[in-house]
């Protein structure tokens, strides 16, 4: 398929600086900067990092064609010079990722950038926009499966409420990452390998001179993947009826097993509790119960506390525009620079204490207690290690009181070299080892961080070296 180039998809703004960069002494200088979130979404105890395929294509592609050089020419406020660089422009920098389906929390580096000035500045909206989005989603998606619970099947089923075309395709590749089973949307399966799969609409239904004929046709046609939608004209009186005829008559004979019906209005708790008791009465106690119907986590859990028999839930608008809270919130920062070859923290100061950065570059670092859950994550500088074999305490950055000892305890570092000197030096894993990986991950957490009223809240520490620093720095500029 033809790629769409994204290139040119860098807020003005960047081309601004990035000009004045190359015009003066910064041009060659080079910079840090970390991409980071500073609350979880829908109020929640974790999120889910998605999107890093994405960036490493971009970075990997990015190039300006001499059209897109014109167009900044035409603008009038460009240097001939920095034109002539952009066009022969190649992502020259490192960068260290933590991996997709990986859980994170706020302030925690998703994307580590090292670069010159103007490299890292022209990347910025892009990290973000593909961070953020796929981030998202993979994060309401988590959420959605989580309440449905690992034993039931969930449908992404959004794409015609999808925000554009592209949220439509990579909002499912997030989904599946955060736990969709499958999609509706045929081409995420021919882009990502993500299995696409469907049912019927209504519209099938009424095309036939009755609901029991619109059944049959679809059952002799389908009968490996048959699921009837039995609510378009009356779900109790006729469409469970049909649907069980069709099975009896079509589907039993040939030996199929697996077929469901599909409710996709009304009370879904009475009607699948009453769609169970008559599937049973038939002797169809295989037969899966689909309910769809603007779906979400906070529904679904309503549905299965209530007793509702559902097997496979169907979540569309509200998953795919994440609409409880739809926006993730990372932000791009500046942490460091490099002068005389030694790394100089930077850090960002506002009279919001949430807004003060983290400054320097950064390791993180995962810490499992002895039955294997994660407990907190540690932020250090770049050149710390930590020795398992001694004791590891950390503390609250802001309530340094509260203070937490391991002795019997492993780690994981989170971040990942993914490009080194422009070339990619990371192996992207397919679709389905992510998805895997992302469940390991969610394994690993408490069951009261996952919840979703008031959750635990999990740590994000700083090493004593890096708060030294970040207090240090908050002195400085204070006393300016």
């Amino acid at each position: 398929m033809k790629k769409t180039d994204y290139s040119m998809l860098i807020d003005f703004y960047e081309f601004t600086m990035a000009n004045g960069y190359f015009e003066s002494d910064h041009r060659d200088r080079t910079v840090y900067f970390d991409l980071f979130f500073r609350d979880i979404p829908d109020n929640g105890g974790y999120a889910i990092m998605a999107g890093l395929e994405s960036v490493v294509d971009f970075l990997e592609n990015l190039s300006f064609s001499e059209a897109d050089i014109d167009y900044l020419r035409s603008r009038g406020i460009f240097s001939e010079d920095f034109l002539a660089y952009l066009a022969d422009f190649r992502f020259t920098g490192d960068v260290h990722a933590v991996p997709e389906g990986t859980v994170v929390f706020p302030r925690e580096p998703l994307l580590t950038i090292r670069a010159t000035a103007v490299e890292a500045q022209l990347i910025e909206t892009y990290l973000l926009l593909a961070v953020n989005h796929q981030s998202r989603i993979a994060t309401k998606a988590s959420r959605v499966k989580h309440a449905a619970g690992k034993n039931r099947i969930l449908i992404e089923m959004g794409a015609r409420r999808a925000h554009g075309v592209s949220s439509a395709n990579l909002g499912a590749r997030a989904a599946y990452i955060g736990g969709a089973d499958t999609t509706s949307n045929t081409l995420s399966d021919r882009l990502y390998g993500i299995p696409a799969a469907g049912t019927m609409a209504h519209s099938w239904v009424q095309m036939f001179e009755d609901e029991y004929a619109a059944f049959k046709h679809y059952a002799e046609l389908y009968p490996d993947m048959c699921t009837f939608l039995v609510d378009t004209y009356d779900t109790l009186k006729s469409g469970i009826p049909n649907a069980i005829r069709a099975i009896k008559e079509v589907l039993v004979p040939k030996g199929v097993k697996n077929y469901a019906i599909r409710i996709d209005s009304g009370d879904l708790t009475y009607l699948s509790k009453k769609a169970r008791n008559m599937l049973d009465e038939a002797g169809l106690e295989n037969c899966r119960i689909v309910a769809s119907n603007a779906l979400d986590e906070y529904i679904i859990r309503a549905l299965l506390t209530q007793g509702a028999p559902i097997d496979i839930f169907g979540v569309g608008e509200r998953l795919i525009t994440a609409k409880s809270d739809p926006v993730f919130g990372g932000v791009y920062k500046l942490v460091a620079t490099e002068e005389e070859g030694a790394i100089v923290p930077k850090i960002k100061i506002s009279d919001n204490p949430d807004k003060i950065t983290i400054p320097h570059f950064k390791k993180l670092y995962r810490i499992y207690d002895e039955q294997g859950s994660a407990a907190a994550d540690l932020l250090t500088v770049h050149d710390e290690t930590i020795d398992t074999k001694k004791p590891l305490t950390i503390f609250d950055p802001v309530h340094t009181w509260k203070k937490t000892t391991f002795t019997d305890y492993s780690v994981k570092s989170l971040l990942q070299p993914i490009f080194k000197n422009g070339k990619r030096v990371y192996e992207l894993p397919d679709i389905t080892a992510i998805k895997e990986y992302c469940q390991k991950e969610m394994d690993s957490l408490w069951e009261e961080v996952k919840r979703f009223d008031y959750p635990h809240q999990y740590y994000v520490d700083l090493s004593e070296k890096l708060w030294n620093i970040r207090e240090e720095l908050i002195r400085r500029h204070a006393e300016d």
